[in-house]
């Protein structure tokens, strides 16, 4: 039999046996048929990508790399804001470039570069699998593709774009050398600060020309790369400044074992601390704060990339309204810097900064922020830093959670509710609490059977340490994540006791955002600031406009819990409460003062139904940026948050608000928040929980300190006020441990038309129209001073509590314990 013969035969019987199987079997392809198939794909696709590799040129540089200015606009679409110029770029030959900062670059981005032939495809099956599995979005671009990318094509994140990406690459690697591609990437990445190019990065962050760069500057500027605006320490968060970090240690780490350093060279290198950002011109006055608040919502968002942004060529519509935004500068400046004197006093009057925030509660539109007196003095944007802590205006936020818990209080048992009475003893231990905790009241007052209402009003802080531990601490943090407060901000750790009182540092305009849920009964908005984002100079091969997002609200809380806090927040702004000062806004208000451990910072933050606002206050080292006390400034023994902050929010919201229509809050309180009224409307309350109705001790008007333990607030100084004529909103007199009777308690549900509702106290002064502002009665002396002129004396101290506030001779106390992050109470 011959050979062919014998293939014939083997194939026919190969048929008949085929023949043989059921139908299904004989459906299914053989094994031969699979092979022969994919051989046929994988040849196809090697002759397809044969073809696009001959057809595909190399383009022209990208278009989008020619510096163009972004134009700001205020929200009338016409005003101009600012024009950022154009790109700071100046390109080097590598041969400038020291032979560091390339091994720096290639370890932090490339480890392959000098070994791959323009692309890594197990770099990019790596972070394709990576990605997949949920160890975050990672990228597997080699720097060939990168420097394609920035030169050659756009941004963009398309499959086209990437698979031309590929063509383009493989192209540049087979046509140029590495080091020409590694000078080509160097010059065109963005490192952040406004910089392109390795020369304005060397310059921008170090002052000095690329070819001085050492060997740690350059693991930093690689570092960058990867984030270049939140990974510049100077201005990061901190959870972005410990994660620019590790980016560092890990650009060294790469240098190490690709062999470019060695081990004992790696541990003897110290992280350099680069300069202070330069102002870029053009962005003096207010101009510059507001550009960066737009610029952060757009990158944050993911709008636009920091590279694309800076690059240009955007016309930027803002939310900012011009009027509000001077306002806010003409109150800063009217109440607080005219009465600094640094020359006079330069150890406490000088560095004194002011963060600020507006916001629209229906909306989350921001209209008007205030990062600092001029960029181009002071170019670090105060109001979006998060690293003040926010003290005792972290408390309706406690409020809300125990309201909201439905879990019982330790003093009774019972749901807590705004007139949940508790223990105000100064520094109590804090029962049933993750870490000890004992926080003192201001001026170390007892205050005995407070109910919650009471408690805010006068900041007591042992009171709301206890009910947010009652509440529920993971429960807190919940709350205060939902109102808008970011996850990744310290200070915000259900694990420590202090979270209750303020350890979190968001920023003024992440706090902004909380308040302005209260505001709109609990549906809360992620603060926005930008309106419209167009192309200066749309043409062909520019890039596509992305769309701005929906502002949707959340609910945050639902209606009854939050107007319940809103209602006892208004009493805060009463004649006895911290934020008397602001009653001279004259119309519906709520609020909440704070300040923070050894008087690091003091806070008002309070809103109308139009519009909420925050106010911080704080002093810093402009070289170290370490925290300093404000005790002293202007001459005052201690600032709160009832002072110079407070009267900031009313003379701003005095001028925004002025010739407006008058709004009230329209509350609709939960019953089970709503206040008690024994024996029907008319009974008047006593002004005291205690069981002898005596009225509860007032701390002095100068405040207290609430973050970690040294009370919450303090009133502006404001004179003592008279008996109110309206009869008070009644609460139980009541003794620790006792419980209202259900059958008698009447729930008073309608609010008043009126400017100022019956039924809650308010200053016997006249009220103004609701076109004309009121007169100032801004008080000439802090809490607790005496000074007849009203001149502030540097050497004043708080006045001393009331008789009888204070603990007795002999009386101990238990000792005052805190949580290790936090020091104990002053």
């Amino acid at each position: 039999m011959t050979l062919s013969t014998g293939r014939r035969a083997r194939r026919a019987a190969r048929r008949e046996a085929r023949r043989a199987l059921p139908l299904r079997r004989r459906l299914l392809p053989t094994w031969r048929m699979c092979l022969g198939a994919v051989l046929g794909i994988l040849l196809t696709a090697v002759g397809a990508f044969a073809v696009l590799y001959v057809i595909v040129p190399l383009p022209d540089p990208n278009a989008q790399a020619v510096a163009q200015s972004n134009v700001y606009l205020y929200a009338d679409g016409v005003t101009e804001i600012a024009r950022t110029g154009a790109v700071n770029r100046t390109d080097v030959d590598i041969e400038r470039i020291p032979v560091s900062t390339r091994q720096a670059v290639v370890s932090a981005e490339d480890r392959t570069f000098y070994q791959n032939r323009g692309i890594d495809l197990k770099g990019m099956v790596r972070a394709g699998w990576n990605t997949l599995t949920g160890q975050g979005m990672q990228g597997g671009s080699t720097i060939t593709q990168q420097y394609v990318k920035n030169y050659y094509l756009t941004q963009s994140r398309t499959i086209e774009r990437k698979g031309r990406e590929l063509l383009i690459a493989l192209k540049v690697d087979q046509q140029r050398d590495k080091n020409e591609i590694l000078a080509g990437y160097l010059n065109t990445s963005y490192f952040g600060r406004g910089a392109y190019g390795i020369q304005s990065a060397a310059r921008a962050y170090y002052g000095v020309d690329v070819s001085e760069l050492t060997l740690p500057q350059s693991a930093y500027l690689a570092a960058l790369l990867q984030a270049p605006s939140a990974y510049d320490v100077k201005t990061a968060t901190p959870a972005n400044r410990e994660r620019a970090l590790a980016r560092w240690q890990y650009t060294l780490d790469g240098m190490v074992q690709l062999g470019f350093i060695s081990a004992t060279e790696r541990a003897d290198t110290a992280f350099p601390d680069p300069i202070d950002p330069q102002p870029a011109t053009g962005l003096a006055g207010q101009a510059g704060y507001l550009v960066g608040v737009a610029d952060d919502y757009l990158v944050t968002n993911r709008i636009l990339d920091s590279a694309t942004l800076r690059a240009g060529g955007w016309r930027i519509t803002t939310t900012f309204d011009q009027d509000m935004q001077d306002a806010f500068a003409r109150a800063v400046h009217d109440e607080l810097t005219e009465e600094l004197d640094p020359a006079a006093r330069p150890a406490t009057d000088t560095d004194v900064r002011v963060a600020g925030a507006s916001v629209e509660p229906a909306t989350g539109r921001v209209v008007a922020v205030y990062g600092g007196p001029d960029y181009a003095k002071q170019p670090y944007n105060d109001a979006l830093r998060q690293d003040n802590q926010i003290g005792s205006t972290f408390k309706p936020i406690d409020l809300a959670a125990g309201l909201s818990s439905h879990r019982g209080s330790s003093s009774d048992g019972l749901p807590i509710s705004t007139e949940t009475h508790y223990d105000g003893t100064s520094e109590r231990p804090v029962t049933d609490a993750p870490t000890p905790y004992a926080p003192p009241n201001e001026d170390d007052i007892d205050y005995g059977s407070i109910t919650l209402r009471q408690a805010m009003v006068k900041s007591v802080n042992s009171v709301y340490a206890q009910e947010g531990v009652d509440a529920g601490l993971a429960h807190v943090r919940e709350t205060a994540l939902r109102l808008g407060i970011p996850a990744d901000v310290p200070g915000l750790d259900p694990a420590n006791t202090s979270m209750t009182l303020g350890t979190a540092t968001p920023s003024a305009l992440d706090l902004a955002g909380v308040y302005a849920a209260l505001a709109n009964h609990g549906e809360a908005h992620r603060p926005w600031s930008v309106a419209k984002l167009e192309r200066v100079n749309p043409g062909p091969g520019q890039l596509d406009v992305p769309d701005l997002p929906e502002q949707p609200a959340t609910t945050a809380l639902d209606r009854g819990t939050a107007d319940a806090v809103t209602d006892v927040l208004r009493d805060v702004i009463g004649p006895r409460g911290t934020g008397a000062a602001a009653l001279d806004l004259g119309r519906p208000a709520a609020g909440k003062t704070g300040t923070t451990d050894a008087n690091l910072s003091a806070w008002f933050a309070g809103y109308t139904p139009e519009l909420a606002t925050t106010v911080g206050l704080f002093r810093e080292n402009p070289k170290t940026h370490a925290k300093e006390p404000l005790a002293g400034t202007a001459g005052y023994a201690r600032i709160n948050g009832g002072a110079f902050p407070t009267r900031i929010w009313t003379s701003y919201m005095g001028d925004v608000l002025d010739g407006t229509v008058v709004r009230s809050f329209e509350l609709q309180p939960t019953e089970a928040t709503k206040w008690p009224v024994i024996g029907g409307p008319s009974t008047t309350a006593p002004t005291s929980a205690s069981p002898s109705a005596t009225p509860a001790p007032s701390p002095p008007a100068g405040g207290t300190t609430g973050s970690t333990g040294t009370g919450g607030t303090g009133g502006a100084p404001v004179p003592a006020a008279p008996a109110p004529t309206a009869p008070r909103r009644p609460t139980a007199s009541t003794g620790p441990g006792t419980t209202l009777p259900d059958p008698v308690i009447t729930i008073v549900t309608p609010e008043p038309p009126t400017l100022v509702p019956p039924t809650r106290p308010e200053p016997t002064q006249s009220q103004p129209s609701p076109t004309a502002r009121p007169t100032s009665t801004r008080p000439t002396t802090e809490p607790g001073t005496t000074s007849p002129t009203g001149t502030p004396e540097p050497t004043r101290s708080p006045a001393p509590p009331p008789t009888g506030a204070t603990k007795p001779p002999g009386t101990s106390k238990p000792p005052t314990t805190g949580d290790p992050a936090t020091p104990p109470p002053g």
